[in-house]
C-alpha cells in the first residue's frame, strides 16, 4: 500500500514573516537564522533550510481532533522563503531518510495504535507496512530526539 506525505500548509504561517520582532513574541513565536546545515527543518517544503536562511519558529497544533486524547501541537520551522511541498505518492523528502524519527499511527477515531523509532532510511518500508493494516488511517512523523512534528502520512 502506498502512501504520500502531506505538508503544512503555507497559508497557515504566511501573516507570521511581515510581523516585527515584537509582534512575533506576543504570538509566542520567534525569527531565527539557521546555522549548522540540517538543523532547521520546514514543515511546509519539507526541505531543510540552508545556513544564514530565515525562519519563523511557532507553535502549530498538529492534530487537531477535539474528540482525541492525542490532541497535540509543538514547535514548526517554517522558511520565510519556502514553497509548499508536494510529493508525489511514495516519495519520501529527504529531510525524512536522513533523521532518526519517532512515527506514530492513528486510526479513523484519532486513537494511536502504534508507535516506533525509526531510522530514516528505513521509514518507506514502515510506512508500507502500517498502511497495509485496515486500521491505518493516518501517520505522524516526529523528530525521535526532541519530538517535534515534521510532516504526516496518509493513503495514496
Amino acid at each position: 500500500m502506498t502512501y504520500c506525505i502531506q505538508p503544512l500548509p503555507l497559508a497557515s504561517f504566511q501573516s507570521l514573516f511581515d510581523l516585527t520582532e515584537e509582534a512575533l513574541h506576543a504570538v509566542g513565536a520567534r525569527r531565527m537564522v539557521a546555522e549548522p546545515p540540517r538543523s532547521a527543518p520546514c514543515r511546509v517544503s519539507l526541505t531543510d533550510a540552508e545556513p544564514g536562511e530565515r525562519l519563523v519558529l511557532t507553535n502549530f497544533r498538529h492534530l487537531d481532533a477535539p474528540a482525541s486524547p492525542y490532541r497535540a501541537d509543538g514547535p514548526v520551522f517554517v522558511r520565510e522563503a519556502a514553497v509548499e511541498a508536494h510529493p508525489e505518492p511514495g516519495e519520501l523528502p529527504d529531510q525524512l531518510t536522513r533523521r532518526l524519527l519517532s512515527v506514530r499511527l492513528y486510526d479513523a477515531d484519532w486513537l494511536m495504535t502504534d508507535a516506533e523509532v525509526v531510522e530514516g532510511a528505513e521509514l518507506d518500508a514502515r510506512l508500507r507496512a502500517w498502511f497495509a493494516r485496515p486500521e491505518a488511517a493516518v501517520i505522524h512523523i516526529h523528530t525521535a530526539r526532541r519530538g517535534c512534528y515534521l510532516a504526516a502520512a496518509v493513503r495514496a
